[in-house]
């Protein structure tokens, strides 16, 4: 089995390069290229096929690890279509998501000194994940009618979404210690 490495991810898993993918399909893709790739099968070939194993293995894990991740996908499927995601120079939001965030970022500094603060901190996560989904619906309507600028804002919403999440997942490490 040939790895062409100038295909995409999604050429690689036999998909089209849409944010909706079939996620059965490409984990099952996944284990087949795996299954013929993975370095153990090379052990007694040369060192330039085992070399291309390793290559080979380490692309289709990228590959897998970027498409099974909504974000990442999105954030790929933006760069294939020539836009940049560069968080440190783009960090214009709407003014009505910067509000919210100040409101977020104050509820996560406020919950452990609430009277509950699992309960705190487990309604932000609630709502960060319904306005993940949102945002994840909001990606895929752009991305289908290929307005990627507007779809790159999107997802500079979405990392910081993200981000949050991963705070309040701490916040809530640090009371359980």
């Amino acid at each position: 089995m040939q790895v062409d490495f100038s295909n995409n991810y999604f050429e690689l898993f036999g998909c089209t390069a849409a944010f909706a993918i079939d996620e059965e399909h490409t984990a099952q893709r996944y284990r087949e290229l795996q299954k013929v790739l993975h370095p153990d099968r090379f052990a007694t070939k040369s060192d330039s096929e085992k070399r291309w194993s390793m290559q080979a293995a380490s692309f289709v894990n990228e590959a897998y690890q970027t498409l099974s991740k909504p974000l990442s996908r999105a954030i790929y499927l933006l760069s294939i279509n020539g836009i940049n995601t560069d968080e440190e120079t783009d960090t214009q939001m709407p003014g009505a998501f910067l509000m919210q965030q100040m409101e977020w970022r104050e509820a996560l500094e406020e919950a452990p000194s609430k009277s509950d603060p699992f309960a705190a901190l487990d309604d932000l996560a609630k709502e960060l994940k319904s306005e993940t989904t949102a945002i994840m619906k909001e990606f895929e309507q752009n991305s289908t009618s290929d307005q990627w600028q507007e779809a790159r804002g999107v997802v500079r919403r979405w990392q910081f979404l993200d981000k949050m999440r991963r705070e309040v997942q701490a916040a809530e490490a640090a009371l359980d210690a």
